[in-house]
């Protein structure tokens, strides 16, 4: 057993533990990372950029059917076999030596193996080959393994050999047909990209696609799968599921069953935190980790957790987010400097509370940030709705010949800001961050008024949110 010291131990080499070890070595502190698979993590192997690389190719064969002069070039669907071997480009073919070279440009020290919370600013390792280092940490250690894909408690689920979203990033056989059990982001991702495949694609959710988002967010979204030729059932559960050696089959509480090559589970996540020490903080091992804002677990003076795991915004950007903050705040700690006092104010995660943006690269696309409807009402706020088709913008015509799309903004009357939007349609992730700055930025209505949209883009759509406001 060897032991080594640092200011800082990250346990996780994700993005988000990347950029915490990375901003507190600029900040003048010393660190070491800790990782059991890929340094990279999940969004860079299994999540984020394979799942996009996935999509992109039936995004752009969409684009340019729907427009007149490129579609008439355009012959035949998907080539799978190199959509896919895109996706392996992207990720390196699952070698993460780019990454561990820029640990070690960054002076970040890597330690392969599992890492553990084992006392008060210590994490001990357990390499593969069954050695240990004990690492101990002078200022603080923080936790950023993230999250993995939650397998509900249904009946011969587990022993049916479901995919989870790792097993759909990373297919090498596309299946004939797959079930989808859950509504949400990645199941309906993944819904369109299998469908564009030319995959059998059935979705089972609970409730409606996308519930967490403005209505016709998913609504739009059942209907592009609908007339791509997938099958979606809302408001149905799953009462079992058995493997055969046809494949799956799934039984569902209203007496129907679907069958399927393969079954993909996308139910919600859990956090990785079952093995990583949570005893030796008074905490339950598998729960998630409660934060301040400015990442530390409360009652402690050197534990951190950040991104997935403190269940705040299950997102990359905003795990990165908090990671470049809490990174900040252990450098400005280890120095016993002020964080309410830094030239860019104070060093708090603010923007989980109710400005996170996120896109679900569907077929149409959706962007949101901020409040929904429902939840700026049930936060008790002075609502005005201002909704605007997409297409009804002359920037619609000229990217189009059939754009469709709806935007809705959620204004607070009193203080007369923007406090959500959504936008629904081809490309739209772009119009996404204009209006997360307004929000974050609390701009007001009349002098957005100034903010000219050029002329013809589809961002037009802000001129005329603010002519329907009454500007």
């Amino acid at each position: 057993m060897s032991t080594r010291e640092y200011d800082l131990i990250v346990i996780g080499a994700g993005p988000v533990g990347e950029n915490v070890a990375d901003r507190a070595v600029r900040g003048g502190l010393t660190a070491a990372i800790v990782e059991s698979e890929l340094v990279g993590g999940e969004c860079s192997y299994w999540a984020c950029m394979p799942s996009k690389a996935l999509l992109r190719a039936p995004a752009a064969l969409r684009a340019a059917r729907d427009v007149a002069g490129a579609a008439e070039a355009v012959n035949g669907g998907v080539d799978v076999a190199a959509v896919l071997a895109r996706r392996d480009r992207m990720v390196h073919d699952y070698q993460d030596t780019s990454q561990v070279e820029w640990l070690q440009g960054a002076g970040i020290d890597l330690v392969r193996g599992h890492g553990r919370l084992s006392a008060e600013r210590e994490v001990t390792v357990e390499a593969a080959d069954g050695s240990t280092t004990v690492l101990r940490a002078r200022h603080a250690v923080a936790v950023c393994t993230g999250s993995a894909a939650l397998l509900p408690d249904i009946p011969g689920l587990r022993d049916a050999a479901p995919w989870t979203s790792r097993e759909a990033t990373g297919v090498t056989d596309v299946p004939s047909s797959l079930v989808v059990l859950g509504g949400g982001v990645v199941g309906v991702e993944m819904a369109t990209a299998f469908t564009a495949f030319g995959t059998d694609v059935t979705v089972i959710a609970r409730s409606s696609l996308l519930s967490g988002l403005e209505g016709f967010a998913g609504e739009a979204v059942q209907k592009s799968l609908t007339s791509a030729g997938a099958t979606v059932r809302t408001g149905v559960g799953v009462t079992g599921v058995e493997r055969s050696d046809g494949g799956v089959t799934v039984s569902l509480d209203d007496g129907s069953s679907v069958r399927a090559e393969e079954i993909l589970v996308a139910t919600g996540r859990v956090p990785r935190t079952e093995d990583v020490g949570l005893d030796v903080i008074g905490q339950k091992a598998g729960a998630w980790i409660e934060v301040d804002d400015t990442l530390r677990v409360p009652g402690s003076d050197w534990l951190y957790a950040v991104g997935d795991v403190n269940h705040r915004a299950l997102l990359t950007h905003q795990g990165k987010y908090q990671a470049r903050i809490a990174g900040d705040v252990i450098a400005r700690r280890a120095a016993s400097t002020d964080v309410d006092t830094s030239p860019w104010g104070p060093l708090a995660a603010t923007a989980d509370h109710a400005a996170v943006p996120q896109v679900v690269f569907t077929e149409p696309e959706v962007a949101a940030v901020g409040h929904t409807e429902a939840s700026a009402r049930a936060a008790g706020i002075d609502v005005k709705i201002v909704d605007y088709d997409l297409s009804w913008v002359a920037g619609a015509s000229t990217h189009s010949d059939r754009y469709e799309g709806m935007s809705r903004a959620v204004i607070d009357a009193e203080r007369g800001v923007l406090v959500g939007a959504t936008f629904v349609g081809p490309d739209v992730a772009e119009l996404l961050h204009a209006a997360t700055i307004a929000i974050v930025g609390e701009v007001p209505l009349h002098r957005l008024w100034h903010a000219v949209p050029a002329y013809p883009t589809v961002s037009e759509v802000w001129l005329r949110w603010l002519e329907s406001a009454g500007l």
